[in-house]
């Protein structure tokens, strides 16, 4: 399938993601074609591992489109989900900087389209265009925040805390048009909120019964946004 993929979109090029893609406005004509020259765009059907933890990390990796569901994979069954990916978002950023291998695993939970970019040209690149480098660094450092808010979430807050937090951020302004908690099920919301998918289920209910939120089959839509605020931050 990948190998398909990969013949399927040689001919797109760097000069095509123009009109979707803002950070690469930034690039000169003559840093498209290089890149162009160094990436691959392959499309994930849902379900599919985008990116293994662990593997060797030759890539970053470039959302065009879809949405991605990033975790760490902690022993054989346990899963810890640190953010979810879209439009517009890099994936293993850090293997710029030295990693050698993915700190993280990725799977698509729609139809998504990525582009692999050789780490070496990104860096380059990088280096070249201080513009450039301004706007993907920005992207980036909201990364930072999610992954001190879990880091709060675990450390402080109680399974009501972490389970009002994790829908806080699912339902936050930046996945507006994904509809995210339909490709959800309940042991990835759990899982987003570091409880058993047990506990997740038992709060979700009494948030509905506290009419917080609102059940429409899968979807679960926020109604007292400024309440579950309070319950997240008090933890």
């Amino acid at each position: 399938m990948q190998e398909n993929n990969q013949i399927e979109n040689q001919d797109h090029n760097c000069h095509d993601c123009l009109k979707t893609s803002e950070c690469f406005r930034q690039l000169y004509a003559d840093e498209l074609s290089f890149l162009s020259d160094k990436k691959t765009q392959i499309a994930y059907l849902k379900g599919e591992t985008i990116v293994k933890q662990g593997a060797f990390a030759p890539y970053i990796l470039y959302v065009i489109d879809g949405l991605v569901r990033v975790y760490l994979q902690a022993g054989k069954s346990k899963q810890l989900n640190l953010r979810l990916a879209v439009k517009g978002d890099f994936l293993a950023f850090s293997t710029i900087f030295g990693d050698n291998v993915y700190n993280y695993s990725a799977v698509a939970l729609k139809d998504s389209t990525v582009c692999m970019i050789d780490k070496n040209a990104m860096r380059q690149l990088l280096m070249k265009n201080p513009d450039f480098a301004f706007q993907i660094v920005g992207r980036n450092c909201r990364n930072d925040n999610r992954y001190l808010n879990i880091i709060q979430n675990l450390s402080y807050k109680q399974m009501r805390g972490k389970l009002a937090s994790a829908l806080l951020y699912l339902s936050s302004d930046e996945f507006k048009e994904e509809g995210v908690f339909e490709h959800l099920n309940r042991q990835d919301i759990a899982d987003f909120a570091s409880v058993t998918v047990e506990s997740a289920i038992k709060f979700l209910k009494e948030f509905e019964k506290d009419k917080l939120i609102r059940f429409e089959g899968k979807n679960i839509e926020i109604i007292n946004r400024s309440d579950l605020d309070v319950l997240s931050r008090n933890g």
